[in-house]
């Protein structure tokens, strides 16, 4: 699998701070290696529009779709509680 983002995703990485960005970027691993893994806490989010949910961490969320051998990520943001 590969990882690509949209416009608006690579905008909200850049303006996270460098530990949440690391945080990211350890999840994304786990995704690639295997979506179930238990940190990520991965669910469809929206199954009408094949939206899947991950965790960044307790307080940040990101959302991506599967698309062939590709995970789109749609946004990085804060989770609301």
């Amino acid at each position: 699998m590969k990882l690509s983002f949209t416009h608006r995703a690579r905008d909200q990485v850049a303006s996270l701070s460098a530990s949440k960005q690391a945080r990211l970027e350890k999840q994304l691993a786990f995704l690639l290696g295997n979506l179930r893994h238990p940190s990520l806490r991965a669910k469809k989010y929206d199954e009408s529009r094949g939206i899947w949910q991950a965790r960044v961490d307790r307080d940040y969320r990101f959302y991506f779709l599967i698309e062939e051998d590709t995970y789109l990520i749609l946004s990085v943001i804060p989770h609301p509680k």
